[in-house]
Formats: structure tokens, C-alpha cells, sequence
């Protein structure tokens, strides 16, 4: 696959690492304002940096654009010229509708949008993704991309916002509660080393856990949690402080920023 990723900041480059560790395309195409940032992909091989946009569109099948909001539409009228049929348009970007990018480019062209988030760089991403109606035609090559990079799910657009916040802004939620975690451990008398060690594999276990059991996560909680016993006794201890209730006011908090800030 010819891919080139339009906005090579940090979840462009996240994309690219996946890309690349992956062996998952056949040329790849990341562009910057600033090529200094990201002049190492250079050293890999069928990689090619450039600030041109056009140059990217030209040589590439699949673009993925990775820019700011308020940088898609400029980007997209750049280009809109050099689309061909051969063309899939993916975006990732927040809060940008198909039917708004179709608006610019037409709706003749294959469009999706794509929510990864930065675990992609290490092919650990929970990617939503939906289309417009004429990309539901090539979605299947987004998916078999976003596969390779983690895991991906098709969703109606009008939870796109929601699938933000769930995946991509809950990278930042669980590593905040890993940190938590591991400042407890050093506090328990862990060095900060080992604290950290222990937190994240505990938390990669218990994904690991439910993703391959398919079971909900009390019937796991269940597993550890005995009459009278520390483990009930710690939990008791969290929900009285309110640890679930404060997650899903973040989530909602979260949620409600990004509709603000896509109706700007």
C-alpha cells in the first residue's frame, strides 16, 4: 500500500511507527511544516519526509490525515485537485464530519475517519472508525491497516465523539491511574523503578485478562476478592472515595469539551 500521512505530529508519527515496525505499506509519505522533527524516518527504508503536500497525494493511494481541525480544510483545498479514484481519504481528525470534508473535496471520493490512539506506535490501538456512504466501499482497507496496528471497530459517526474520549483521551485516563498506582507502591516501599514495573503489568494483565476470556470484569474481581479480605477491603476503600464515580464524571466532563469545541 502507498500511504502517506498528512501531519506527521505525534499521533501522525505514532501511526508511522506502526506503520513501520508492521512492514504495513509498500511506500510511506509523512509530511511536516518542519521536516527537522521527524528527518530520522529517513533512515527507513521507502520512507520519504516532506513539508509538500502535493507531492505526498500524488504518490500515494492512502492519505491519512493527522492534522489540527482548524488546518484540515486549507490542506484539503490544496489537494482536492490531485484526488483520483485510486484515492482513500482518511481522517482523524476530531469532530471533522465526512459530510464536511465532502463539502470540500466531493462526495465522489472514499472517505472515512478514523479515531486511533497513540498505542498504535506500539500496535496496541483501539481504532473506531466510520464512512461516508462511498467509502463504505473501501473501509475494509481501513480496517485491514488499523488491524495491523491494534484493533478496530466500525461505529455509527454520531458516536465518533464518545469513541475520542473513550479511546483516544482514555490513553491519558489510564495512565494516570497506572501512576496513581504506582505511587502508592513506592509508598508501600517499592522503589520507583519496580513500582512502575509492577502497575503496568498488573494493568496489562487484567486487559490481557478480559480480552481473552471475553468476561466481564466483576466476574475477574470476583476471582480475587475473598470474605473479609484484603483485596474487598481496598476496593470498598476506593468506591467510598468515589473512584468509579469520578471516572465517568471525567469521561462525561471530557465528552462534553469535545462537542463545545466541534461546534466552534
Amino acid at each position: 500500500m502507498k500511504i502517506a500521512i498528512i501531519g506527521a505530529g505525534n499521533l501522525g508519527k505514532s501511526i508511522a511507527k506502526g506503520l513501520i515496525v508492521n512492514n504495513a505499506f509498500t511506500t510511506l509519505y509523512l509530511t511536516k511544516r518542519d521536516t527537522d522533527a521527524i528527518k530520522t524516518y529517513e533512515e527507513y527504508s521507502k520512507v520519504t519526509v516532506t513539508s509538500d503536500n502535493q507531492e505526498a497525494v500524488r504518490n500515494s493511494d492512502i492519505l491519512i490525515f493527522a492534522v489540527q481541525p482548524q488546518q484540515l480544510e486549507r490542506i484539503l483545498e490544496e489537494i482536492k485537485d490531485l484526488l483520483t479514484e485510486k484515492h482513500v481519504l482518511i481522517s482523524t481528525i476530531t469532530g471533522f464530519k465526512t459530510d464536511r470534508i465532502e463539502a470540500i473535496v466531493g462526495e465522489d471520493q472514499f472517505i472515512i475517519r478514523a479515531m486511533p490512539n497513540t498505542a498504535i506506535a506500539v500496535g496496541k490501538s483501539m481504532t473506531c472508525m466510520c464512512s461516508n456512504e462511498k467509502g463504505l466501499k473501501r473501509i475494509a482497507i481501513a480496517e485491514a491497516i488499523f488491524n495491523r496496528l491494534g484493533t478496530s471497530i466500525i461505529i455509527n459517526e454520531n458516536k465518533m465523539q464518545a469513541a475520542t474520549v473513550i479511546c483516544a483521551s482514555g490513553i491519558a485516563f489510564w495512565m494516570r491511574l497506572i501512576r496513581a498506582t504506582t505511587q502508592g507502591a513506592v509508598q508501600l516501599g517499592f522503589d520507583a523503578k519496580d513500582a512502575q514495573e509492577l502497575a503496568m503489568n498488573t494493568c496489562l494483565g487484567a486487559a490481557s485478562l478480559l480480552v481473552e476470556s471475553g468476561k466481564h470484569p466483576e466476574e475477574e474481581i470476583d476471582k480475587v476478592t475473598t470474605p473479609k479480605g484484603c483485596t474487598i477491603e481496598g476496593l470498598n476503600e476506593m468506591e467510598h472515595n468515589g473512584l468509579s464515580s469520578s471516572l465517568i464524571k471525567g469521561l462525561q466532563a471530557s465528552f462534553k469539551k469535545i462537542n463545545n469545541i466541534s461546534e466552534q
